[in-house]
């Protein structure tokens, strides 16, 4: 029968109290150790040929036991290496190691050797506690393999998986080179606050917190952009912020309500430019990541090199829909939506409308979303930070990142025109008097300084939602400690 959580948790506490009688801290506050893991083995061979003392630690993820001898491995940061103990060189320490269970740390200096069986080991000369665990390992007692329980004790998640490490590893060198990338083409990097008093740059219901000494309420940003274009009307030229937003919405395979997010504006650059540096930002942070320009996501294979095609936002409608937005009324989008069981709130505006229709309808097709690709020329309704195209102002300069079926990012020609934003923030204003929490308030801090001249200007923003899917994963699985249900 096997030992109960309980009796083993109990039996590690006795250990403990043991160590302390005998006057053995469990806890100590510093480590000798001189060498990781890796180090020794990479040294193997120069260590071993001088019979040189080195000093590991780690967590021990293995122990047995044959009479007057014993072995263990060790896993640090940088690896796992064995460890070989003999009651001839250790004398009556050796009996310390009764009170070792596998989760604990343990510090051990010796020398190095190759066993019979070939494997690099460190031969034992002394060894102490350098931390008690007092529950076993999930592997060792009850396993973790339900995807709920991993999300919620992601520290064990990690500790146990090593593809789960290495995907975090990935993700913190995805933003790093997307961060190089900006810096080494001239952007500067800032940090703005995450408190606002009027929440914009997005259709988003944001968060509420109150703040204590000034005795107001405020609201979690939903986007970075607002406080970023301040930055062009201030005279920067290109700036970036990678940073977190909080959006209160629902959760998905593609959203949470806090995540992070990368937005860079760029002064003086128009939207053919915007495009081409796109394509080549996404192709170099993909390259540094993973490797390769090709990914597979769900058992296909997507290829991000060579020039990305362009995708016309009413022509693709209209080809899969039948609707021409350019003569269709709100009447027409509410009937097609209600005869394909497209749910839609009773205050949703000719936007929503045309957009929830999109992605119901003509996104999901893997002909328009597999492969990448630029979403070009969406309507006017539903970009109210926007610059119309001026060859058709219904229309609005706007691309989306469009791969695996999903959104991987947006940009944007952006809206310099003080008089066209105030009236399209008066539109969304009016849509959320009717009762849409999503829409957008009107910023006048913004707009005074939009008042004051803001240069034209090209924007871009991407999420880690571009993470999830090149790793082909729920977003949830690559955040490190995702919000969960009570």
């Amino acid at each position: 029968m096997s030992e109960r959580l309980e009796d083993i948790i109990e039996n590690r506490r006795k250990k403990l109290e043991a160590l302390r009688k005998l006057g053995i801290d469990p806890y100590p506050s510093s480590t000798a150790r001189d060498h990781c893991a890796r180090e020794a083995l990479d040294k193997f061979r120069a260590l071993s040929k001088k019979q040189a003392t080195i000093t590991l630690a780690g967590r021990i993820r293995s122990m047995r036991a044959q009479g007057k001898i014993a072995f263990a491995h060790i896993e640090d940061g940088s690896g796992r290496i064995q460890l070989f103990f003999k009651s001839n060189d250790l004398g009556k320490k050796f009996a310390l190691l009764d009170f070792f269970d596998v989760g604990d740390f343990i510090e051990a200096a010796g020398t190095l050797f190759t066993t019979k069986t070939g494997e690099k080991t460190l031969n034992v000369k002394n060894f102490r506690m350098l931390a008690k665990s007092l529950r076993p390992l999930p592997s060792e007692f009850y396993g973790l393999e339900n995807q709920e329980l991993r999300l919620r004790k992601r520290y064990l998640d990690l500790l146990m998986r090593e593809d789960v490490r290495e995907l975090f590893a990935k993700k913190a060198k995805f933003w790093l080179a997307m961060q190089s990338f900006l810096l080494a083409k001239g952007f500067m990097p800032v940090e703005l606050p995450v408190l606002e008093t009027v929440p914009g740059g997005a259709e988003a219901e944001p968060f509420t917190t109150h703040h204590n000494a000034l005795d107001r309420d405020f609201f979690l940003r939903i986007s970075l952009e607002l406080p970023l274009k301040k930055l062009i009307v201030s005279g920067y030229e290109k700036v970036f912020e990678i940073g977190r937003i909080f959006r209160n919405e629902g959760i998905s395979t593609e959203h949470l309500q806090d995540y992070t997010q990368m937005e860079f504006y760029w002064a003086y650059a128009d939207f053919e430019a915007l495009k081409d540096f796109v394509r080549e930002m996404y192709q170099h942070v993909i390259k540094q990541t993973f490797g390769s320009l090709k990914t597979v996501f769900q058992g296909k294979e997507i290829d991000w090199s060579g020039k990305w095609p362009e995708q016309d936002y009413f022509k693709l409608f209209k080809k899969y829909t039948g609707l021409d937005l350019n003569a269709a009324s709100d009447a027409d989008l509410k009937k097609y939506a209600e005869s394909g069981k497209i749910k839609y709130e009773k205050f949703a505006g000719r936007g929503r409308l045309i957009d929830l229709i999109f992605k119901k309808v003509v996104r999901v097709l893997p002909k328009v979303s597999l492969q990448p690709s630029f979403l070009v020329n969406p309507p006017v309704e539903i970009e109210p930070l926007a610059k119309r195209n001026p060859k058709n102002p219904r229309t609005v300069q706007r691309l989306q990142v469009l791969a695996c079926g999903s959104e991987l990012g947006k940009g944007f020609g952006e809206l310099n025109d003080p008089l066209d934003q105030r009236a399209r923030f008066e539109e969304q204003m009016r849509l959320r008097e009717k009762g849409d929490k999503e829409a957008q308030m009107i910023d006048e801090d913004y707009l005074e300084a939009m008042e004051y001249g803001m240069p034209p200007l090209a924007g871009f923003g991407v999420s880690e939602r571009l993470f999830a899917i090149l790793t082909d994963k729920s977003i949830r699985e690559t955040v490190l400690f995702p919000p969960m249900a009570s």
